[in-house]
């Protein structure tokens, strides 16, 4: 599958900035299943300082701003190359170490809910993908897919506590909880193309694990299924803060309005000859 992204964030301000910096994990991976044909950042209003690999061999661009404009707009697009791999994205890379993923964060820290929430798994099955398979199932039982009642701030027992969530709350308790069976786990940041959505709000997220002989292997608890063709992977991390599409500060100004609109399109092979 051939897809076509366009990911448009803009911040607009009450009064000018006078001085803001942020972090923009935008770039998409080369990786098994996935070949980046042609990938482009821009910005309107702000200024790309440079751009490095961090330790989980995504792509930053650190970006700055300040001066008279009340508008920021950050433009990630390109045109990527997917086919189904059965959820599998291959062994560990980058500079991080694969035990460094069985560490608990503030946003993935195990306490009584995850605890119960994995209790008896590993006595009921034994095969490590059906094990997954079956965790995610309690997740998304035990969190219920429903917008607005948690934030990027909510912790996986919070979410638990809460009993609903968005795909970032399924991804970071299944992570707590695959740790806490052993797993290394990991959060994925990304986009997903959905064929009766044109525009979506935001970016999607999922959770991998790694299994001995297959590598890292991905789960998305809300639709209940590993990442397929439809899938495009971006940034990578122990939890959200680490592969978050934007982060950072900024200082003196007040009254920020934040607008995101996602565009993952499908370029047909007729499309696809009409281009060549």
């Amino acid at each position: 599958m051939r897809l076509k992204i366009l990911h448009r964030t803009t911040y607009s301000y009450s009064e000018p900035v006078p001085y803001a910096l942020q972090q923009l994990r935008l770039t998409a991976k080369d990786r098994p299943g996935q070949k980046v044909l042609d990938w482009k950042i821009e910005v309107t209003g702000g200024h790309k300082e440079l751009s490095f690999e961090d330790q989980n061999a995504n792509r930053v661009v650190l970006l700055s701003y300040s001066g008279d404009g009340h508008e920021i707009v950050v433009e990630a697009s390109g045109e990527v190359e997917t086919r189904d791999t059965a959820g599998v994205s291959g062994q560990q890379g980058g500079f991080a170490p694969l035990w460094l993923f069985k560490r608990q964060t503030e946003l993935t820290r195990q306490g009584a809910g995850i605890r119960s929430l994995v209790k008896g798994l590993s006595a009921e099955v034994e095969d490590p993908i059906a094990r997954c398979h079956a965790l995610s199932e309690r997740v998304l039982a035990a969190v219920k897919y429903e917008k607005g009642r948690t934030g990027v701030e909510t912790s996986a027992e919070a979410a638990l506590e809460a009993g609903s969530g968005v795909c970032q709350d399924h991804a970071h308790v299944f992570i707590a909880a695959a740790r806490q069976l052993g797993y290394p786990a990991r959060y994925v940041s990304g986009y997903l193309f959905m064929e009766d959505t044109e525009h979506q709000q935001a970016s999607h997220a999922w959770a991998e694990v790694h299994v001995s002989g297959l590598g890292w292997v991905g789960f998305d608890v809300p639709n209940e299924l590993c990442p397929d063709e439809r899938y495009v992977r971006v940034a990578t991390g122990l939890d959200y803060a680490e592969a978050a599409p934007i982060s950072g500060l900024h200082f003196g100004a007040e009254g920020e309005t934040l607008g995101v609109d996602i565009q993952v399109s499908e370029i047909t092979q007729s499309q696809q000859q009409q281009q060549s």
